[in-house]
């Protein structure tokens, strides 16, 4: 493994840094009695679901019968511009996430929309090939791609099921975005080209998430199953049979367990990149120190 330091390195006080004892107390072992279930979703074989969390409120994400990859997409509820950003979230996290890692925005937001608080796989590790779980690497199989590698049509892929998620809620293919693959393991083998395996998650199996920012959320219930079977080259076939539905949950935490946690605002960068209004005399603004 190599030991060069990470290339993004927190100051002290950065959002980088996480309360990991205010987060435990979220998750159920820590609030028992705490936590409320406030609705429930089945994500069913092949389909995408759309749904809302508040900020303050616990997501979760599980295995509800076998192995299965979901395709997980997020935006602010109130701007859908404000998106998860999957490449600063490998850089600022790691490329396959897990408990205390956050979920960041896309600019000029730059803020975390949700930070993961238990992860029932956060012990595999990296396996014997190089594989771990909860993929930032790659993202969505799509149609398109699919037509490149095949000269086939097939509509059954993870970005048709977030277009058709997210349509009630106003948005588009267009706001469609790169993914968290959740429950997906995945690395880079040596020619550095990625490799998806087969999943590891098992029925009772979850991931965790505590809303940062009111977010309207979307996951697909991967086409692909649980990855056991090719979905491109010679041995492909369509992966029906590995294919299993997905639970949501969605949990209100009492305020006294939130005392103290602000939901963060966005990036408070105030410069103008650079550029000067032109209307504007700089050199009489700069003698006057204004």
């Amino acid at each position: 493994m190599s030991k060069v330091p990470a290339a993004y390195q927190a100051t002290r006080g950065s959002p980088l840094e996480v309360d990991t004892r205010f987060y435990d107390a979220l998750t159920q072992r820590g609030a028992a009695g705490a936590r409320h279930l406030v609705a429930s979703h089945r994500v069913p074989v092949r389909q995408g679901l759309a749904w809302s969390v508040k900020a303050g409120q616990v997501f979760r994400v599980s295995i509800v019968e076998g192995a299965q990859v979901g395709d997980f997409n997020m935006w602010s509820l109130h701007d859908p511009r404000e998106r998860m950003w999957a490449s600063r979230t490998r850089q600022l996290q790691r490329a396959h996430v897990s408990t205390y890692d956050r979920l960041w925005s896309t600019l000029p937001f730059l803020r975390p929309m949700a930070t993961i608080i238990d992860d029932t796989l956060a012990g595999y590790g990296v396996d014997g090939e190089g594989g771990r779980v909860h993929d930032l690497l790659g993202t969505r199989c799509d149609p398109y791609v699919n037509r490149l590698l095949t000269g086939e049509d097939f509509d059954f892929h993870c970005h048709s099921n977030l277009v058709r998620a997210v349509a009630p809620w106003g948005l588009t293919e267009f706001d469609v975005h790169d993914v968290l693959n959740i429950f997906q393991c995945t690395g880079l083998n040596d020619d550095d080209r990625y490799f998806m395996k087969a999943c590891p998650a098992r029925r009772g199996d979850y991931l965790e998430f505590f809303a940062e920012i009111d977010l309207l959320c979307a996951l697909s219930c991967c086409p692909g199953g649980d990855l056991s079977v090719d979905l491109w080259g010679p041995g492909a076939k369509d992966p029906l049979q590995t294919c299993h539905p997905l639970g949501v949950e969605v949990f209100a935490i009492e305020k006294a367990c939130l005392e103290g946690w602000v939901s963060p605002e966005r990036a408070a960068y105030g410069g103008a990149h650079g550029r000067r209004d032109p209307s504007i005399d700089w050199a009489e603004v700069k003698r006057h120190g204004a």
